[in-house]
């Protein structure tokens, strides 16, 4: 933000509802008039011409009638205003106006009024020039070296440099690789043409090149006569900027070198005659016009930039030596001589407004009123610290940094999930094997306490759970509005998730006095979807692969009380064995115990023992809260399934390896089939015909390999990702058998589920090994070591992809070693101590010396030997 505006000397506004670009604004002595004044010259795209010569009485005037001097209608769009020595046989500046089919050079006279009306001016058309394709921009000078006047080259929109020597046309040429047009500018020292093309790069032509090239005329011809037409059009030098450029500006301010000036979107340019860089300015906001109008010192050049802020910036080379703030953005600035005021500043905007202006600043009248002294009481003062010191302190306790409770009244989310499925199943393109799968309903209502904008919500689930619809938008205009969507949610493949937790995501804005766009806010709802929803009853199998057992502290319940949907038997020696039939064809058979305290799980795959343990827990904590029970309990006292947990590592491993090759054969055949294409379009455009020497055969059998590279690629992918959903099951089995084995508490938990699922998605880039390597050998290094060397040591900071799992799984057999002796996830320190706070996810403090990283490693040795206080402190079941 300037501290500067720019001093309005004179302004006005153009017409209604007319726009402008950087070629509608020119400054010259049009009239050819002795007193050497500039005149302003506007061109509009809705074909008007106006000519000003302003004469304010008084800094700040607007437009007085007679500063117009001229104002015609010529009925097509201008494109493009310039004044230079177009006409023949004199050395006196006419005026060319280029419309989009039309060259048009005019002459403009005044007569000397006798009346108070003024002077009176006329603009004569000289001569003009039907254009055959569509105009972009020109640019003119003394092409060739001519002495005494002017020619225009204009550039067209497909490319064709066409240059007019006055009254008559001289020739047209197509620039080699053309797109689209970019602007264009002249150099008289160098005589060429330099543009910036699509390729982004800034080109030089010559202009004798351009003279003696092929005629753009005769571009139709057949090859055999484009041979002696003439030379091929070629670049004499080329600069890559990277970006693509708005204007091109040259200037020379002395008869020793000129300097090309190249405003881009987001870096100036300035180049030798060469090409070569004589220096850039990175530009930290998006400019809109600029201009090179003086060189204040030997060697350097002053440069104006506007940019999109409504700011004018005035660099000396790359030093920013002024800024000032505009009224409006200006598509075109111009510096000239207007009454007899050298130095003014004319800025054009796209919607017409037309300003003069000059740099400087207004002296403030503003004084400061003298401040009554007294003595201060700094005993007053300690008291009064101490009184807000207190009031902040009891408001940090009480309710945080942020007023949640505030936050959460602004909207209320509640989520229902229907009990019953869809009478009509509203699941579509399922790839599940059974004839009909269900659908169930998720109901979401919002109410709003106050006026909300842009309210979105958002619902995930895991996959290959799919919903019918996931996205929703609000309008909260008014306070206590409720709105209900409504959505269905089904099994869309043939496997099981990993979870059945929903999520549902609310962001808004809510709007303050002092941001009327509103503070933007998110808020979270989580339900849960029904077991019956990817699982149907089914037959009880006595034997199976994989078996765990949950121990409780209470006598078991009928399984009948906590599955009433899944019981296929009625009778009383049949309440104590359910059968799972899980839609994607696997089976999971649960097993009450009549005589101990315990419940057998037990599949034929390890990882679809996850969801049914996991609900078996979860009924069990509800059925006895309803009982009024408060010391129900968990605990696991078999061994970890460390082995049958590895081989799904290794499974999903194996996949990654698979895919990263399958996708190196893939680029190997897409580069062999491009060389081969080549070579085709090569004997294709010999003009001797050759033989194919079994080229397209060739062709054949690689594109043949490349459709089934990618079709194997497509089936690994879709492999990888059932894989990693199965991995995720059985991890989280793994997580809750280690929760129940140590008792761990909720906080422990939720870091080993930070360190083992700390992906949502799989990707080639960044995978589920290297992170959860990463993860685990940190909590290793930090809350599990055993010493302060184990501490010290530096892991690997980058991700890349191992070997092979052997170290992944060395770690996790010590994770649950450590774990077994006693480690914890967690410790309890005394907050007044500086010791070592382990957060959640496993960062800890950075030491801030060297004195305080050795008292780190002195209390945490000390914390880890006492394992019998760990255990006492945290062992506790939660």
């Amino acid at each position: 933000m300037s501290l500067f505006k720019a001093r309005d000397w004179w302004s006005t506004i153009l017409g209604e509802k007319e726009e402008f670009d950087q070629g509608c604004l020119c400054l010259a002595n049009v009239d050819n008039s002795g007193n050497g004044q500039d005149k302003i010259i506007v061109g509009s795209f809705m074909g008007y011409l106006r000519i000003f010569s302003p004469h304010p009485t008084k800094t700040g005037d607007g437009a007085q009638a007679e500063d117009l001097l001229l104002e015609v209608d010529l009925r097509d769009p201008v494109l493009q205003v310039e004044v230079g020595k177009f006409v023949s046989g004199t050395e006196m500046l006419h005026l060319a106006v280029l419309h989009s089919r039309k060259l048009c050079v005019y002459s403009v006279s005044g007569t000397l009024g006798n009346v108070e009306h003024g002077n009176q001016y006329q603009m004569k058309l000289i001569y003009e020039h039907n254009l055959q394709r569509t105009a972009c921009n020109m640019t003119y000078g003394s092409f060739g070296g001519v002495k005494g006047r002017d020619l225009i080259c204009i550039q067209s929109i497909d490319g064709m440099l066409m240059v007019f020597e006055q009254e008559s046309y001289a020739f047209g040429r197509f620039l080699p690789g053309f797109l689209l047009p970019g602007p264009l500018a002249y150099s008289s020292r160098t005589d060429s043409f330099i543009t910036v093309s699509s390729c982004r790069q800034v080109e030089s032509y010559k202009y004798q090149v351009l003279a003696f090239a092929t005629d753009a005329d005769k571009r139709q011809e057949t090859e055999q006569q484009k041979l002696g037409s003439g030379k091929r059009l070629v670049v004499d030098w080329t600069l890559n900027i990277g970006e693509q450029a708005l204007d091109i500006c040259i200037v020379s301010f002395n008869q020793s070198a000129s300097s090309v000036f190249v405003l881009g979107e987001r870096n100036f340019f300035c180049l030798k005659d060469n090409g070569q860089i004589r220096f850039m300015k990175k530009l930290d906001w998006s400019p809109s016009c600029f201009l090179p109008y003086c060189s204040v010192s030997e060697g350097t050049i002053n440069t104006l930039i506007g940019n999109h802020n409504n700011m004018l910036h005035i660099y000396q080379d790359v030093t920013l030596k002024w800024a000032t703030q505009l009224p409006h953005i200006p598509v075109a600035v111009r510096v000239g001589c207007l009454n007899d005021l050298k130095g003014v500043i004319v800025t054009l905007s796209d919607d017409g407004h037309l300003q003069c202006s000059y740099l400087g600043t207004d002296p403030s009248l503003f004084q400061a009123p003298n401040v009554e002294s007294r003595e201060l009481n700094y005993d007053e003062l300690d008291v009064e610290m101490k009184e807000l010191q207190k009031i902040i302190k009891d408001v940090n306790k009480s309710q945080g940094v942020w007023p949640i409770t505030e936050r959460e009244d602004d909207l209320n989310v509640s989520v229902v999930v229907s009990p019953n499925f869809d009478s009509v199943s509203q699941a579509t393109d399922v790839e599940v094997g059974t004839d009909l799968v269900p659908s169930v309903t998720v109901k979401v209502t919002l109410q709003n306490r106050v006026v909300l904008q842009k309210v979105k919500l958002s619902v995930c689930v895991q996959p290959p759970l799919e919903l019918t619809c996931d996205q929703f938008t609000f309008e909260f205009m008014t306070p206590d509005l409720t709105r209900t969507v409504s959505f269905s949610v089904y099994l869309k493949r043939s496997y099981t998730p990993s979870e059945l937790e929903g999520n549902a995501v609310v962001s808004y804005s809510r709007p303050t006095d002092r941001n009327p766009d509103g503070i933007p806010r998110v808020m979270q709802c989580k339900f849960r979807l029904p077991l019956k929803l990817i699982c149907l009853p089914g037959q009880p199998s006595k034997t199976a692969s994989h078996k765990i057992t949950i121990d409780t502290n209470k006598s078991p319940v009928s399984l009948l009380s906590l599955f009433p949907g899944f019981a296929s038997q009625s009778d009383d020696d049949q309440v104590n064995v359910m059968g799972f039939h899980f839609l994607g064809g696997s089976r999971v058979t649960l097993l009450a115990s009549k005589t101990s305290q315990r419940y057998r799980i037990q599949s034929e795959q390890f990882e679809d023992l996850w969801l049914i343990t996991s609900e078996l827990i979860l009924r069990l904590q509800e059925y006895f809260e309803k009982q009024g029970v408060k010391d129900f309990a968990c605990s696991f006292s078999g061994s970890m399934p460390l082995q049958e947990y590895f081989e799904l590592i290794d499974h999903h491993f194996e996949l990654r390896i698979n895919g990263e090759k399958l996708e190196e054969l893939l680029s190997e055949r897409a580069v062999q089939f491009r060389a081969i294409q080549r070579r085709l379009l090569t004997r294709f455009k010999d003009k001797t015909p050759a033989p194919l020497q079994h080229l397209d055969t060739l062709l054949d059998g690689t594109y043949k390999q490349v459709i089934a590279l990618a079709d194997a690629v497509e089936e690994n992918q879709g492999s990888l990702f059932q894989s990693f959903t199965r991995l995720k099951s059985a991890t989280h089995l793994v997580i809750l058998l280690i929760g129940l084995w140590q008792k761990l508490s909720a906080d422990q938990i939720a870091i080993l589920e930070a360190a083992f699922l700390p992906l949502q998605e799989d990707t080639q880039e960044l995978g589920w090994e290297e992170t959860v390597d990463a993860a685990i050998s940190h909590l290793l290094k930090t809350c599990l070591s055993k010493s302060s060397k184990e501490q010290a040591l530096n892991l690997n900071s980058q991700l890349n992809i191992p070997k092979d799992t052997s170290q992944l799984k060395k770690h996790i057999t010590l994770l649950c070693d450590r774990l077994a002796k006693g480690g914890r996830l967690c410790l309890s320190t005394d907050a007044a101590a500086p010791q070592t706070m382990v957060m959640p996810g496993g960062c800890t403090t950075i030491p801030e010396s060297d004195l305080e990283e050795r008292s780190v490693e002195q209390d945490s040795t000390e914390l880890f030997t006492n394992h019998r206080h760990l255990t006492a402190e945290t062992s506790r079941p939660g």
